[in-house]
C-alpha cells in the first residue's frame, strides 16, 4: 500500500491496518522460525508499511498539534 493510499484513510482505518500488519508481522517471524515461510520478501514489505503507516498516523499527530497551538495563539 502507497503512503498516498495511507493519506486518504480515516485515523480508525490507519490503527486497524496498523494492527493487521503487526500480527501478519508476527505470523511471518513465527513461520520463518520455524521453517515454513516460503516469501521471506513479504517480511520487508510487512516491516515498510508498517513504518509507513506510523509516519502517516505521526504526521496527522503533529498536524494536529499545530492546529491546536494556533488555536491557543489567536485565544489570547
Amino acid at each position: 500500500m502507497k503512503a498516498s493510499e495511507m493519506r486518504e484513510m480515516s485515523d480508525g482505518e490507519l490503527f486497524a491496518a496498523l494492527e493487521d500488519a503487526r500480527v501478519e508481522l508476527f505470523n511471518l517471524r513465527f513461520q520463518r522460525e520455524a521453517g515454513t515461510l516460503e516469501d521471506f520478501n513479504r517480511l520487508r514489505i510487512v516491516r515498510r508499511n508498517i513504518a509507513r503507516l506510523k509516519t502517516v498516523l505521526r504526521e496527522r499527530q503533529i498536524a494536529a498539534e499545530l492546529v491546536r497551538q494556533e488555536e491557543e495563539g489567536n485565544a489570547e
